[in-house]
């Protein structure tokens, strides 16, 4: 039986007032050149006029991001000031979850009846990311130096393991076949292709140009580059890094940004390009499980959703997630017992890449998006954070009463 939350009956998301930068890998664009959070703010305005929304109807910014930016302890505030409006907000973080959580992060601000109409913007640069140097009077060396996105990824302070390894740990507790993972990992490729071909991706990917400090221009990002059209034979050729795991089925550094709005029903009705298309947040689940098993854990956050909504997966029009690794999708495969070809449909961070803090986004914007072309249903959206930790969310989309 069907028992839907009613958690956030009171929150929409206006269809048709999102977009999202292409993700091109670090180091391959004019975005390794730029301080990612005024390019954010800058582009969630030119992609607002082009969703012909003025700025000035927001009343709420909330930005994520995972990687320090230049001028990050402005966080918000200043974003904001890139995007031409001046209005207060907040930022949010949680490593590749932070793209999910900035979006109920704002439905709580509509539910709390403390703001109108909230804007969620999630950027990240890998290119080039920062090093620190911290003051440790517990460490031996008294003085240490963390370069933000290698470091992070290639050691889990809490276990002293790689992101890489957790894949390899998974594959070994579920006995996991290479050759699957090959198959998957080759079909979300040809998915991604076959999704750009149809033109999908334009409707929810935005060209955008990167200009230096006198206006001109350094480049278009305009393509999901770094992304290899492999074969079968391509990827039984890698080494394996662990088991199970080439560099052909895991995903790669990327730079970008994505960007939404969340409002009341009434202001959805408004600013929606289509007002007969209703799109509600039904609910959200978070959980850990083991250390250093981070592909398990998205599955039992579905499997915790869909216990407390009184869904199945037999309902969901649209299941996207995710995946850093190819490991991940067979895993849910096993732990849910659904079939990994009828997901990822549009393609998936597997392919096009990571910058972390908009991921989730992104791929929240192709799901609703693809739901909204079928006519409609409900859309489950998942994925792995820091380690061994899961999220999941489901959404609903109505097309003229319909689901």
């Amino acid at each position: 039986m069907k028992m839907e939350s009613e958690n956030f009956s009171k929150t929409r998301i206006p269809y048709g007032t999102w977009g999202s930068s292409y993700f091109p890998s670090w180091q391959s664009s004019a975005l390794a050149e730029v301080n990612i959070g005024q390019f954010a703010g800058e582009a969630m305005n030119k992609i607002l006029g082009i969703r012909k929304v003025p700025n000035n109807i927001l009343d709420y910014l909330v930005i994520g991001s995972t990687i320090p930016w230049h001028w990050k302890f402005w966080n918000a505030p200043l974003v904001a000031s890139c995007l031409g409006k001046r209005v207060p907000g907040y930022h949010i973080e949680q490593a590749c979850a932070t793209g999910l959580q900035a979006v109920f992060a704002a439905a709580s601000e509509i539910e709390s009846n403390s703001h109108d109409i909230v804007g969620v913007l999630t950027f990240d640069r890998t290119s080039d990311s920062p090093v620190g140097v911290f003051p440790e009077r517990r460490s031996h060396r008294r003085t240490e130096v963390l370069a933000d996105v290698w470091d992070n990824f290639g050691f889990d302070p809490a276990t002293g393991n790689s992101m890489l390894k957790t894949a390899g740990l998974a594959a070994r507790k579920y006995k996991v076949d290479r050759n699957e993972v090959d198959e998957l990992a080759l079909f979300r490729y040809q998915q991604y292709f076959e999704t750009k071909e149809s033109g999908f991706l334009e409707k929810v990917l935005v060209p955008l140009e990167v200009l230096n400090l006198q206006g001109k221009r350094l480049g278009t990002i305009d393509d999901d580059t770094g992304i290899r059209n492999l074969t079968k034979s391509d990827l039984r050729a890698m080494r394996e890094l662990d088991t199970c795991v080439t560099a052909g089925t895991q995903t790669h550094a990327a730079d970008g940004m994505a960007t939404l709005l969340v409002t009341t029903i009434d202001k959805a009705h408004e600013l929606s390009t289509k007002p007969e298309i209703d799109i509600k947040i039904i609910g959200k689940s978070e959980i850990r499980t083991s250390p250093s098993l981070m592909p398990e854990a998205p599955a039992f956050a579905v499997e915790k959703l869909l216990s407390r909504t009184g869904l199945t997966m037999d309902d969901m029009a649209v299941v996207k997630n995710h995946n850093p690794f190819a490991v991940n999708d067979v895993v849910f495969a096993n732990v849910v017992g659904y079939d990994w070809h009828k997901m990822n449909n549009t393609g998936c961070s597997l392919v096009w890449g990571h910058p972390q803090g908009p991921t989730l986004t992104r791929i929240v914007i192709e799901a609703l998006e693809e739901a909204v072309s079928i006519g409609g249903g409900y859309v489950l959206v998942f994925g792995c954070a820091a380690g061994d930790v899961g999220i999941a969310a489901i959404f609903k989309v109505s097309n003229g009463g319909k689901i």
